[in-house]
């Protein structure tokens, strides 16, 4: 099983910062703290300090500029810092499909809740195989985060050969990037270009592994930039998506590997392609350097990604909201809502205003909002133009986090982030229409033990945890939060009182 993800299927080949509004629509499917490796993953300036300057990014313009014969350049030089990845993923074992792992045959004597003997035996592990870069010599590599969700066991297969064993130092979900390591030493490595600079029309090269095949480079051009393909809010709490958008093949295995410039400088990783069936058909999807290289720069200093946020809900100025709204721009982003505790509204920021410029640069969508937002941490200071009735006015705004939660809640935000999942209470009324005295409805599946190891939907009402009944949402946390190993879940659909069962471990 290759790691990809299809739009009917887009795939991912194998995501808002702003806690920004806006949706696109498509069909798309994916495919101890180290030292910092700052000094290693690029030769100019971090993006997370400033912007980077243009020396690579034209570099590499003035490169296409004379459109060579050959790429041979920057093929020989990305292939050998491309590796292959499998992953041997935890196996999927949940009481709804009548596989009851060992733990919990005390619930039921061994046997089915529905009556049928359950399975002996190990269950077979499956796998998944993408592509990774190496960004670093002493063996740090950048790849996709669904490429290593979900693993048990990494294995990465150099361009030599040599296969290592790897461990996961962080990943973010929210841009699809995570960052693994190897134990060696002198590796060949890429260095991260300017993405920012990159132009459309642009020579560009897909370097991976698809279809486990190695070292395979295509060819293409950069077809589109700032692309938002609407596929990474399945795992993630706040996607980030300003994707760029090449016509290089690139098919399932390929997650995780680069998109390089004619210097071969990285200023890519592919994600993601446009299929109807599943394979590569036209066009294709990288997370660009400047989100990749502050993940994975924050990933080695920090341990976890220090976003900053502007607290806005914003939506794409087009001619029905400029003629709705009686706007005096008709390109930008407008301001539609904002947060608890809003930086960009404690700045002056208001409601209906229109953000046309980031740190001088120009804002026509939500994408290149999120990707402007997305290099940034809490306390760092941003330029933002906004066009309120016709007047441009400069406002600096200084990014927040995510507040922080209190000494008490932060065990049962732990637990709850590692389930991936909402909980409310029932009202008196719902109580009635199920026919159950208390319980606690899931009424949000995000990125966890939950979504990966069963399948769980959104409305399941819990009623009992480890055969402990559940009167609310609030004791429903309580009492997970202080589970170790298997837990059982039970409860119900609305509307069928047939009870399911769920085995997770904590």
């Amino acid at each position: 099983m290759t790691t990809t993800r299809n739009f009917r299927k887009i795939a991912a080949v194998a995501f808002a910062s702003a806690l920004l509004g806006g949706t696109s629509y498509a069909t798309y499917e994916h495919f101890g703290k180290p030292d910092t490796i700052s000094t290693w993953v690029n030769n100019a300036t971090p993006f997370v300090k400033a912007r980077l300057d243009a020396r690579s990014g034209a570099a590499a313009n003035g490169a296409t500029a004379m459109i060579p014969a050959d790429f041979s350049f920057a093929s020989k030089k990305a292939t050998a810092a491309v590796v292959h990845i499998k992953s041997t993923l935890k196996p999927e074992r949940t009481v709804s499909q009548m596989q009851i792992p060992e733990e919990f045959r005390d619930f039921f004597g061994g046997r089915s809740p529905f009556g049928q003997q359950a399975p002996e035996g190990k269950m077979e592990k499956p796998q998944a195989t993408g592509s990774g870069v190496i960004i670093n010599p002493d063996g740090y590599i950048v790849t996709n985060n669904h490429v290593i969700q979900g693993a048990e066991t990494l294995e990465v297969t150099l361009a030599d050969k040599h296969t290592y064993k790897a461990k996961v130092i962080g990943s973010d979900p929210n841009t699809d990037i995570a960052l693994i390591k190897i134990d060696a030493k002198n590796l060949p490595a890429l260095s991260f270009g300017n993405s920012e600079n990159v132009e459309v029309g642009q020579w560009v090269l897909a370097v991976g592994n698809p279809y486990n095949l190695t070292s395979t480079v295509t060819a293409g051009i950069v077809s589109a930039k700032g692309r938002s393909i609407n596929i990474l809010g399945e795992n993630a709490k706040a996607p980030i998506e300003s994707f760029i958008q090449t016509d290089a093949a690139v098919n399932p295995g390929n997650s995780g590997g680069a998109l390089v410039d004619l210097n071969g400088n990285l200023i890519g990783i592919n994600t993601a392609i446009a299929s109807q069936t599943g394979s590569f058909a036209g066009y294709s999807f990288a997370v660009p350097s400047s989100i990749a290289h502050k993940v994975v720069e924050d990933i080695s200093k920090f341990g976890s990604v220090q976003r900053g946020y502007l607290g806005v809900g914003i939506s794409e100025v087009d001619a029905a909201k400029v003629k709705s709204f009686d706007l005096k721009v008709d390109e930008g982003v407008r301001v539609e809502n904002f947060a608890d505790e809003s930086a960009a509204k404690e700045a002056g920021i208001k409601i209906g205003d229109v953000i046309t410029k980031i740190d001088g640069h120009d804002i026509t969508s939500v994408p290149q909002l999120q990707e402007a937002i997305a290099q940034h941490k809490p306390s760092d200071k941003v330029s933002v133009n906004v066009n309120r009735d016709g007047v441009e006015k400069v406002v600096s705004v200084t990014l927040k986090g995510i507040s922080e939660p209190s000494v008490a809640d932060r065990s049962s935000s732990a637990v709850m982030e590692q389930l991936g999942i909402e909980l409310k209470d029932l009202t008196n009324q719902q109580k009635k229409e199920y026919g159950i005295g208390s319980g606690a409805q899931v009424t949000a599946i995000n990125a966890g033990k939950i979504r990966q190891g069963t399948d769980m939907e959104e409305g399941f009402v819990i009623t009992k945890i480890d055969k402990t009944p559940v009167a609310n949402a609030r004791e429903a946390v309580k009492m997970l939060q202080g589970k170790k190993g298997g837990v059982m879940i039970e409860g119900l659909y609305p509307g069928n009182d047939e009870t399911q069962y769920f085995a997770i471990g904590l």
